[in-house]
């Protein structure tokens, strides 16, 4: 498997086109998404002995770049989280630049994510959490997703068109892990929904906290592996994991 990113086939790819073009989102009708319901559950990404599959989408704009460093060194404790509960893969997904927005294959190694992270610098641009809400939906569909765990600071785009990808994930049980720099009030507003419409929880962390940061995300990994089960029992030792499955549903 390459560490290199990758380009993510249908209508709802993440990477760019060769022209740097992206295409324009299609509305779905309600045909296309009781389709797509339907099928999802036939593809349970929670049953028994399935690997837990955990999408880690980070905002890599400029303002990011300490945030990202951060998110480099903690990688790695997520899946020794999931050491004792399974086997867990991470499909990185990342926005940064002028429509840059690409997503990695499915990692099972913190090594190779840590390889991987370190070649990706920050680079100035807009929010593009609709690619990212896209993609973890065609994931769920494709190979199944257990959790999504997002971590921004901003929010630049139609939160009512948010909402709506939010919902279908919603509708999937595929729970949002929304944890927010700053204090950026319409950027709150939009990551509170997005994890209330998805079943998943939203939390603050404050710049710099590498260790509330790392709390929160072996508490989404532990959520990925083990289901809504090993979060409770992880709760009961760790903060984070006691914030999260205070807010889930």
């Amino acid at each position: 498997m390459s560490v290199e990113p990758i380009k993510p086939r249908g209508r709802d790819a993440v990477s760019a086109r060769a022209d740097g073009v992206l295409p324009q989102a299609q509305t779905s009708t309600s045909e296309d998404i009781a389709a797509f319901v339907a099928k999802a559950r036939t593809l349970s990404p929670h049953a028994p002995g399935a690997r837990g599959r955990l999408i880690f989408a980070l905002d890599a704009t400029m303002s990011r770049q300490p945030t990202w460093d951060m998110a480099c060194a903690l990688q790695a404790d997520m899946f020794r989280e999931t050491a004792a509960l399974g086997s867990l893969d991470i499909r990185l997904v990342y926005y940064r630049g002028l429509n840059e927005c690409r997503a990695t294959a499915w990692i099972s190694d913190s090594a190779r994510l840590a390889t991987l992270m370190s070649k990706i610098d920050c680079r100035g641009g807009d929010t593009q959490i609709g690619k990212v809400l896209s993609e973890a939906r065609r994931e769920a569909v494709a190979s199944g997703v257990r959790a999504v765990v997002f971590v921004g600071d901003a929010m630049e785009e139609d939160i009512d068109e948010l909402c709506a990808k939010a919902g279908e994930l919603g509708m999937l049980k595929v729970p949002v892990f929304v944890f927010q720099e700053g204090h950026d009030a319409v950027a709150e507003q939009a990551f509170r929904e997005i994890a209330r419409l998805t079943g998943g929880a939203w939390c603050r962390f404050d710049p710099g906290a590498a260790a509330q940061l790392r709390e929160l995300l072996r508490a989404a990994a532990a959520y990925a592996a083990g289901g809504r089960e090993a979060l409770l029992k992880l709760a009961g030792s760790v903060s984070g994991a006691a914030k999260l499955i205070s807010q889930m549903k």
